[in-house]
């Protein structure tokens, strides 16, 4: 198998992987960033980003992507088509298998691989992505003021995204498919006396309609049961918040992941315990997943990583 050496390794290429690059590069890093399955992460599935610094009229979520990837290659990144399929940190150089066909040895290996928002798996999903459909309540809220709109899950996220968009819409649905909410206690009372959210107990959406967009979701009221009620509910947004699933699998034997998979780092630092190994963006971020907290973290892991290497001469 191919083998290549490189001073600073960076697997991921959402703004945490990009801005890391870009910082790397700055600082004589010759950077090598993997794209992975999804060059630019998930921002590159949104039509408009608003609340990203430096854009007073918004930016497509493409675009802001390629901004900050033309600005990485500009100090010299080396950007590359391929995904990592496994990993071995057990010590330095670290080596990482892309495509299961080359191997690199890092001196210092930044993960950057994001997290997949989970879905419910219907088609519709894939048909309104961008048109009415998110998993991101902070990210696009915004564009549903005085709105209606439905929010899937039972959990704390999901009753915190839906009292958030509570404060910008006009009506929220919160879809739970059990008679219950398994979110904490507060969050439940939070929820249940909000005067514009709607609590559907045991309901299941099982498709969305519309012609430009989403303008309704498909119900169904006790699923399999005796009395299971078929309708529908006109509504403007449907978000999902069930759950991430972090990309952190070929590196879990090597660092420590919480429960669901979030890498966990050193305190507010990007560093994982591992020499000369760093976590940035929405793979060690269970809480803000944002395009913005992401980009400040690859900052950090690429500060981190120079210093680790100026420490040791090899730069």
């Amino acid at each position: 198998m191919e083998t290549e050496k490189v001073k600073c390794l960076i697997i991921g290429s959402g703004p945490a992987g990009y801005t890391a690059a870009i910082y790397a590069g700055r600082a004589n890093l010759a950077p090598v960033l993997y794209e992975g399955l999804q060059p630019g992460g998930q921002l590159t599935q949104t039509t408009d980003v608003e609340n990203f610094p430096g854009y007073p009229a918004g930016v497509q979520g493409p675009q802001l992507m390629e901004d900050l990837k033309a600005q990485a290659q500009r100090f010299g990144a080396d950007m590359r088509f391929g995904v990592a399929t496994a990993a071995d940190l057990s010590e330095a150089p670290y080596r990482v298998t892309i495509d299961g066909e080359k191997t690199l040895e890092a001196e210092t290996l930044i993960i950057a691989t994001g997290a997949t928002a989970k879905y419910l798996g219907l088609e519709d999903e894939k048909k309104y992505a961008g048109m009415g459909v998110s998993a991101c309540a902070t990210c696009d809220g915004f564009f549903y003021r005085k709105k209606v709109v439905a929010v899937v899950g039972g959990g704390d996220t999901a009753c915190e995204e839906a009292i958030y968009l509570a404060g910008l819409a006009s009506k929220v649905y919160l879809i739970v498919r059990k008679p219950y909410l398994r979110a904490s206690r507060i969050m439940q009372e939070r929820v249940l006396k909000h005067e514009r959210i709607e609590v559907l107990f045991e309901h299941n959406a099982v498709g969305l309609y519309g012609d430009n967009g989403v303008e309704g979701v498909h119900l169904v009221r006790r699923m399999g049961e005796a009395d299971e009620q078929r309708y529908d509910r006109a509504i403007d947004g449907f978000f999902l918040a069930i759950g991430h699933k972090p990309n952190s699998d070929i590196f879990k034997p090597w660092v420590k992941t919480d429960e669901v998979g979030y890498i966990m780092t050193e305190g507010d630092s990007p560093r994982t315990g591992i020499p000369g190994v760093f976590a940035a963006g929405d793979v060690a971020d269970p809480h803000y997943r944002q395009a913005i907290t992401a980009a400040a973290s690859g900052c950090k892991a690429a500060i981190e990583a120079e210093r680790y290497l100026s420490e040791r001469g090899m730069v």
